[in-house]
């Protein structure tokens, strides 16, 4: 997929105070109406002409942008290892990352990046918009500004938020904690297992008690082999067996994520237990996620998860369905189910409370 690339220096005549790349993938943020009525996405150029404020930051900007702009609707792994590629091969001249992402899909991405950014120590802020920033009323505008600074921002020459991350209405969030829970209103994310990183106001107020620390090793690596052979199970009141059984059986199947109620509570039907049983006997990892936004799996607390933890589904404690599943496509992309079962418990880059 190639690229097109635009460079810009808002500093001159003076001296810039952060060199910043910004990715744009495409989404509501640069949409435009075409003939017809329908949103469809533009190139970058045209969203720098949108914001002439630009000039006011001091900053350094490279964007790179899709050939082809997508919706995020039509984000797949080949975008996340592309993005990924990006970031690794740009790291070292820049300060900072912005992503431009629709929002339907960015909690997915900012999960998988936060995953294959292994030794991350920069800032990686994703962003986009739920309004077109063609639109008066658009919220593109102060997403791109803000993020645009929290990327930049420094102390004593340290980023201050070396992470990905989710800016959004105001709140910077982590990025594998993140949620979209909202399509039509601007607060479109939440992180309801973990508080904001940052909350902007009149000025930016972090909260570093809660922001990871730059890793010991600055050196980045990349990971970005993924196993698609992964699936989300919804349990419901109805779900009959032989849907389940057609999901658990699927040929190649490696890892199924299981979205139960409450803490980790699942129906105690025989022909469920036994179903799960024997999908964990065929070597298919179950990680048991809550399908509440907030709290978190207890398995073994009430009878109605007690064997789903004897029978060997394992607990993904107060991950979300996002970071549950790009976790389990690139662990076992990477390193094979053994390995995946001894890590996919343990917190690799924030995204569960141990």
């Amino acid at each position: 997929m190639s690229l097109n690339k635009v460079s810009i220096n808002t500093a001159l005549p003076g001296k810039s105070r952060a060199r910043i790349l910004i990715i744009y993938t495409g989404g509501t943020f640069g949409m435009n109406y075409d003939r017809e009525g329908v949103l469809v996405p533009f190139d970058f150029p045209y969203i720098l002409e949108q914001l002439p404020t630009l000039k006011n930051l001091a900053l350094e900007i490279t964007a790179v942008s899709f050939e082809h702009p997508i919706d995020s609707s039509n984000v797949n792994i080949e975008h996340w290892q592309l993005i990924g590629k990006i970031i690794y091969d740009e790291y070292e001249q820049h300060d900072g990352f912005v992503v431009l992402h629709g929002t339907d899909t960015m909690a997915f991405t900012a999960s998988a990046l936060s995953f294959m950014l292994e030794g991350l120590s920069k800032p990686v802020v994703i962003t986009g918009a739920q309004l077109p920033i063609s639109e008066p009323r658009s919220d593109a505008r102060e997403n791109l500004i803000t993020a645009l600074d929290i990327a930049s921002a420094k102390q004593e020459g340290m980023p201050l938020v070396p992470e990905v991350c989710i800016f959004f209405d105001y709140e910077l969030l982590r990025g594998n904690r993140s949620k979209k829970v909202e399509s039509m209103q601007f607060d479109a994310f939440d992180s309801g297992n973990y508080p904001p990183l940052a909350t902007a106001g009149v000025k930016i107020d972090y909260n570093f008690s809660v922001i990871r620390s730059a890793p010991r090793s600055m050196k980045l690596e990349l990971r970005d082999a993924f196993e698609t052979n992964v699936v989300i199970l919804k349990l419901f009141p109805g779900l009959n067996r032989q849907v389940v059984n057609a999901i658990l059986t699927t040929p190649n199947l490696k890892a199924v994520v299981l979205e139960t109620y409450g803490s980790g509570n699942a129906p105690t039907l025989s022909w469920l237990i036994e179903e799960l049983k024997l999908a964990i006997e065929r070597g298919v990892i179950l990680l048991n996620i809550s399908q509440c936004p907030g709290g978190r799996v207890l398995q073994g607390r009430y009878e109605t998860s007690k064997r789903l933890q004897q029978i060997g589904v394992i607990s993904g404690a107060d991950m979300t369905t996002e970071a549950a599943v790009t976790k389990l496509m690139l662990l076992l992309g990477q390193y094979g189910p053994e390995r995946t079962r001894d890590l996919i418990g343990l917190s690799l880059a924030g995204e569960l409370t141990s």
